[in-house]
């Protein structure tokens, strides 16, 4: 619905998303985007966030959505500006995350020039765009951003572009629209969980692999119901969130490599898909299938990432008559060894502290596993995990996560590798007064590409394979480059320097820093 008062192509279009309930913006803008940044300099519904480096402006994006279930604005600086928030723009596509980018470009009579940051958006943000379109006409301005927002939401969710010619922004004459709906998730069928059901109830050595809303508090209560009933209860290797932590269910996790995840599944009759998509490898390897349900076992979709898989579960357990949920029984705070700084010993300390609604933005590669496991007895907490695959998002994941709960503390895993892609993410942490504790697990090597070496068969490492794979000479100082960008670090060898950093950085408001020196 449009308002009569004509404005700005850009007031337009900050104003129509401030009414459809967006509330942050990501932005790196450049000289075409100046009036964009005008309209939401006077629009006090739209906090706007400053980022150095356009992959922290789509990762940040990403981690708030993720966590308010409706999309952050990210305001980008034409084509070149676009591709360097691509990497995170895929992940989101991957974790299936509502989000509107915004992307500034030439004006319409400007584009036949050629200038020298003329580039095809349309052709770049194609591929990771859920819906794509350009406001070349003043009028169109509005009503666009209502529709992007409109269109982020799918199903499944995911990324928009809304290309912004410069002229379109400075001229007026445009209006503010609202949104004319917001699309629900499908449903699954109920013949599909009939059938299911019926399945099960023959006697199917029956497993359902989870994703998506199955992995919040309510879906988790109706996955345990179904573990209940016989079912086991597995959730994709990443998902974009899960309910974690003491008095909650906890689902297997489908192991990333191809070999451990076929095993995983050996011996079922019927693997049923809720939220999710038949599970395949991350790469191909020599002689492994790409595919990881093995033969023989029987594969039926109860909805993909489209779907509430939440509902999906429920109504399943309903169906097969699975007693109520149990609390699972406190297991306690973990063990470990208090001579030894490893991942392990990182999360059983990060168990035995954390407080209740904490935010954990996982980008911490081979390290990762240990600490979510070491985690499960934790106060409860969401756990947001790297969706796609492209490293470099926990950083601006955990910006986004604190910016939509900043009563909450955020704590980011990141391998160091990972981290150098989008360290520019702390500066904006300090800026904004973020709490955010960044744990960067620092061995000086890419380890999962040495891991992925010897899986590939690449042969043996000469020196030049040994240096593309390596983080040493020189070896990055994580304190001090902190130190540089406003954030307060330290560096920790032992259990007992991690414990009492860790303690200072939950007791002190505002970001912090732990490089943890692993082997």
């Amino acid at each position: 619905m449009g308002q009569d008062q004509p404005v700005s192509g850009a007031e337009a279009v900050i104003a129509s998303l401030a009414e459809c309930g967006v509330t942050a913006c990501f932005a790196n803008p450049g000289t075409s985007e100046m009036h964009l940044v005008g309209a939401l300099d006077r629009e006090p519904r739209i906090r706007s966030v400053l980022c150095l480096f356009e992959g922290v402006a789509t990762g940040a994006a990403d981690g708030f959505a993720r966590m308010e279930g409706s999309p952050a604005l990210t305001l980008l600086h034409l084509g070149p500006g676009y591709l360097n928030g691509g990497a995170n723009i895929h992940n989101a596509r991957r974790a299936h995350t509502p989000m509107i980018n915004l992307i500034g470009d030439h004006a319409v009579s400007h584009r036949s020039l050629d200038a020298p940051l003329a580039s095809d958006i349309a052709g770049l943000a194609g591929p990771n765009s859920r819906w794509m379109k350009s406001a070349d006409r003043v009028q169109d301005a509005g009503r666009l951003a209502a529709e992007a927002y409109v269109a982020s939401f799918g199903p499944p969710p995911g990324p928009v572009s809304l290309i912004m010619p410069a002229d379109t922004a400075w001229s007026r004459g445009s209006s503010v629209f609202r949104p004319s709906h917001r699309p629900r998730p499908a449903q699954t069928p109920d013949g599909a969980i009939e059938d299911a059901a019926r399945r099960i109830r023959n006697g199917a050595r029956a497993a359902i692999l989870v994703n998506g809303s199955a992995l919040k508090e309510e879906g988790l209560r109706a996955c345990a119901r179904l573990q209940a009933a016989g079912v086991r209860v597995i959730t994709d290797t990443f998902v974009p969130r899960q309910a974690r932590g003491a008095g909650r269910f906890a689902p297997e996790r489908l192991p990333y490599f191809a070999e451990a995840a076929i095993k995983s599944l050996e011996g079922l009759d019927l693997l049923l898909l809720a939220g999710t998509r038949a599970p395949v490898a991350f790469f191909a390897y020599p002689d492994t299938p790409g595919r990881l349900i093995p033969e023989g076992v029987s594969a039926a979709s109860l909805g993909g990432p489209e779907t509430d898989s939440a509902a999906t579960v429920a109504r399943l357990a309903e169906a097969l008559g699975a007693p109520p949920p149990v609390a699972p029984p406190a297991s306690g705070a973990p063990e470990f060894d208090a001579s030894k700084l490893n991942p392990h010993s990182v999360g059983a300390l990060l168990a035995r502290r954390i407080p209740e609604g904490t935010v954990v933005c996982d980008d911490g590669v081979t390290a990762s596993l240990p600490v979510f496991m070491a985690m499960e007895s934790a106060a409860q907490h969401d756990w947001l995990a790297l969706t796609g695959g492209a490293i470099g998002m926990g950083l601006p994941l955990a910006v986004g996560a604190s910016v939509a709960r900043p009563a909450s503390k955020v704590v980011c895993l990141s391998g160091d590798g990972a981290g150098m892609y989008t360290n520019q993410a702390l500066w904006t942490m300090a800026r904004e007064g973020l709490d955010v504790i960044s744990i960067v697990f620092v061995n000086n090597a890419y380890r999962i590409l040495n891991i992925e070496w010897a899986r590939t068969g690449a042969g043996e490492a000469g020196q030049t394979a040994h240096d593309m794979l390596s983080l040493g000479a020189p070896e990055i100082d994580w304190p001090q480059m902190a130190k540089g960008m406003g954030v307060p670090g330290v560096s920790v060898e032992t259990t007992e320097q991690f414990d009492t950093a860790l303690a200072h950085a939950l007791e002190e408001p505002g970001p912090h820093l732990i490089a943890v020196r692993i082997p």
